[in-house]
């Protein structure tokens, strides 16, 4: 699973020859949850803060969110995103 970004312990993924609807994994002290680009809506259990920064991060980066999602359906490389501070 290609990481785009990490930040408070959280790690970000988007997987290669995913399935739609465009999403992407947050993980968390043995938790994840999916969440897809277009609304936020999420499939999964986090801690509530940790889930909290994760849409607060999803908020800020959803046009390179979709960026990264189409790349990775075109198998191509992932780019980085900045993570919160």
């Amino acid at each position: 699973m290609p990481e785009i970004s990490r930040f408070f312990g959280i790690i970000i993924t988007i997987n290669y020859r995913e399935h739609e609807a465009p999403h992407f994994h947050a993980w968390y002290a043995g938790k994840d949850i999916t969440v897809r680009i277009a609304d936020g809506s999420l499939a999964g259990e986090m801690q509530r803060r940790a889930l909290a920064l994760v849409l607060e991060w999803w908020h800020l980066h959803r046009t390179e969110l979709l960026e990264n999602w189409q790349l990775a359906q075109s198998g191509l490389p992932l780019k980085k995103i900045e993570p919160l501070d």
